[in-house]
């Protein structure tokens, strides 16, 4: 897997985009515990229980603003697809990023239409 090793900690990220993408995949494949530590502190949910019965399906990037090997900030805008049991949808969401002691960090999303 290409996030195996952002996942396992053995290297970080070198850009939002890529933290984004190794965000989606630690959602696909229930890594709870790197989703809690690319989360920045002050927006982490304080429970991040993971539904088992949830499958994620594709990912989408849209577009990217900054977020590059020497930027503090960044954003990501993508579309990723689930489904769970006979339903299906689709998260459209444009991410916010910031760099925490010089590692990207997830901060918040506006979901939209």
């Amino acid at each position: 897997m290409c996030c195996q090793p952002l996942h396992d900690g053995e290297r970080t990220p070198l850009t939002a985009e890529e933290l984004m993408r190794s965000r989606y995949a630690a959602f696909a494949v229930g890594a709870g515990d790197y989703l809690s530590r690319t989360w920045h502190p002050a927006h982490r949910p304080a429970d991040l229980a993971l539904d088992p019965d949830l499958t994620w399906t594709g990912l989408e990037v849209l577009d990217t603003r900054a977020g590059g090997p020497d930027d503090d900030q960044g954003e990501v805008e993508f579309r990723a697809s689930w489904r769970q049991g006979r339903e299906r949808g689709v998260l459209h969401e444009r991410s916010r990023f910031g760099r925490r002691g010089g590692r990207w960090v997830y901060l918040d999303g506006d979901v939209l239409g």
